[in-house]
């Protein structure tokens, strides 16, 4: 095996109906992340943050963002270097070993659809909260069965999965006015709480009190709103869509987190500052009307702002919402492709070159979710997994960039390396760990989650992605296996050169010996193409079976297809339950992914 089969990853041999077209511009993506990050939240849990924080919930969110600065940045790098839908998930399937890939995919696709489920629930209850403003029937029960509010929440969810299967154009102009309209009204609210401010000297005493539940309270306040700063795992599902990505993703990436901080600390701030309700403080008021406290805060602030706010709801939830579905829907086409889901998720419609099947596979769920299932209860578990996923993503820069190097192309890359992952990585497992006691459901829906899809990966994609990317074409040998199992990879300079240092090893662990020839294609060629040479590789084993016969030592045989032969030995590594692999120093030296990401002694 030579040095270039360390090759960057890229769909080199991808057939047209399954590539998507980039059509979106860097105002698109920009928009798209902060719609994401901004969504309903903005709304509905700076009230109870400020309820928690008081008036430091403004630190909250700073701190919030600089934590979120560490993860942003290896999203800025993955998503410059490889601009290909799946975002998270593609990246720790080339950095990580199996089966995190499938795990990370199975977590970011659920995480995405609740995130959709609760912003179609969310627009559901601002739109019936402005029914009941304007005195309109608000609490119907459609034929006896469905309230109108979990009628709305699914016509909304089936609205956003029309319009992205129109087009990927469609979807980003929609999400562009969506958004800029959803940006304008919260603009005409913080004008409104500045100006107010500015004819009354006296707003600096609401903020006297300034960490009334000290540092607890902050750190409370930075679990609740976490979540609302995801917005780049968003941002990096359009990477195969995007016009010179290399440019455009880190610069969107930043841009979006910069002007979100802002926007939530400008808010806070005037929901603060701008009020004077009687015989109370301001952030108590806020904090005691819960999701309402912006809401109520808003009436105290000018004539129509409750309608400002509810209005604002409605078009930032429905924002959030055309982007959630388009995300989610990349997650699952990222994994059909690679054969992690079934391969039909990767069905690209002929007309409008959008990932169909995803689309409307997703959106199904989200409905069933925002219909049937308690949202509140497992929304929770949304954040969680988010935290391990950006994990994952903070491990998988620093070993890609280990494995791959310099022949990645990269429009951004992170300084102080490998500090801010590492980082990066403490800081998302330590928030985990604080929802693990604060809120501790949602830890227990996210391990039933990761077990499931454990299950599944055991029982169906492990053997369909092996057999896709480094199919077995012979495999014989002794029906007896030993517990102990060493793998030597067959070179025919030397075929018996590893197998007398393999022969000492098994004899003294009374294990056995598996012996792989890999027949490697160009990634252009079909793999089938190498099938020709099967039965020849079959008789390169005789020599090496005669002499573990001789020895008594019981072997088995394999001769696999790829397009990287690092691929088919971690493959059957993981397959045949690998406890040793030998092989030559050239070898090992030469492949950064076996050295970086092995799960057995070498």
């Amino acid at each position: 095996m030579s040095d270039a089969d360390e090759e960057p990853p890229g769909r080199a041999g991808t057939s047209s109906h399954n590539q998507l077209v980039r059509s979106l511009g860097l105002l698109d993506i920009l928009m798209v992340g902060v719609a994401a990050m901004i969504g309903g939240s903005i709304y509905v849990l700076t009230g109870p943050a400020i309820g928690l924080a008081g008036s430091a919930v403004i630190v909250a969110f700073i701190i919030n963002a600089i934590i979120t600065l560490f993860t942003a940045m290896a999203y800025a790098e993955l998503g410059s270097a490889m601009p290909e839908a799946g975002g998270g998930y593609l990246w720790v399937r080339e950095g990580l070993p199996r089966p995190n890939a499938f795990i990370s995919g199975w977590m970011a696709w659920l995480a995405h659809i609740i995130a959709g489920s609760l912003y179609a629930v969310s627009f559901a209850s601002f739109l019936t909260g402005l029914l009941e403003m304007m005195y309109l029937p608000h609490d119907l029960v459609l034929l006896n069965i469905i309230p109108l509010d979990k009628f709305i929440a699914v016509i909304s969810i089936a609205v956003f999965t029309y319009i992205n299967i129109k087009g990927t154009s469609e979807t980003g102009k929609t999400g562009d006015i969506v958004t800029i309209i959803q940006l304008g009204l919260i603009f005409i609210l913080i004008a409104a709480g500045l100006w107010v401010m500015s004819g009354n000297p006296n707003w600096k005493m609401n903020f006297s009190n300034f960490a009334p539940m000290g540092i607890g309270g902050v750190v409370a306040a930075m679990g609740l709103t976490f979540i609302a700063f995801e917005g780049y795992e968003v941002i990096v599902q359009t990477g195969e869509e995007v016009k010179n990505p290399r440019r455009n993703i880190p610069r969107a990436i930043f841009i979006s987190l910069g002007a979100v901080v802002i926007v939530y600390c400008l808010i806070a701030f005037v929901s603060i500052g701008a009020i004077f309700p009687a015989g109370i403080e301001s952030w108590k008021f806020i904090g005691e009307s819960g999701e309402l406290g912006i809401m109520k805060a808003a009436e105290l602030l000018a004539p129509y702002g409750a309608f400002i706010v509810l209005a604002g709801g409605l078009i930032s939830t429905l924002a959030a919402l055309n982007a959630t579905t388009f995300s989610s829907a990349r997650v699952a086409f990222a994994m059909g492709r690679n054969y992690n889901m079934p391969y039909q998720l990767s069905a690209i419609h002929k007309k409008n070159k959008t990932p169909y099947v995803a689309i409307l596979i997703s959106g199904i769920i989200m409905a069933i979710m925002a219909y049937g299932l308690p949202l509140g209860q497992i929304a929770v578990a949304a954040g969680v997994i988010f935290l391990l996923l950006f994990t994952q993503v903070n491990m998988a820069v620093i070993t890609i960039r280990r494995i791959y190097g310099d022949k990645l192309e990269y429009g951004f890359k992170t300084p102080f390396f490998p500090v801010i992952p590492i980082i990066g990585i403490f800081l998302k497992l330590g928030l985990a760990i604080f929802l693990l006691f604060t809120q501790p459901l949602s830890w227990a829906i996210t391990v039933v989650w990761v077990v499931i899809g454990f299950l599944v990966y055991r029982m169906y994609t492990f053997r369909k992605e092996i057999d896709h990317y480094a199919p077995i074409v012979t495999s014989e040998g002794d029906l007896e296996r030993k517990d102990y199992r060493i793998l030597i990879p067959y070179t025919p300079e030397d075929p018996d050169r590893l197998l007398k240092y393999a022969i000492r090893v098994a004899k003294e662990n009374f294990g056995e010996i598996n012996v792989l020839r890999v027949i490697t294609v160009p990634k252009q060629t079909p793999l089938s193409a190498g099938t020709g040479y099967a039965e020849t590789a079959r008789k390169s084993f005789e020599p090496l079976d005669k002499i573990m016969d001789k020895e008594n030592i019981l072997n088995h045989y394999l001769v696999r297809i790829s397009h990287d032969a690092s691929e088919a030995i971690l493959a059957t590594v993981e397959e045949q339950k690998i406890d040793l692999l030998i092989t030559d120093f050239e070898t090992f030296r030469n492949s950064k992914k076996i050295q970086t990401i092995l799960t057995c002694d070498v």
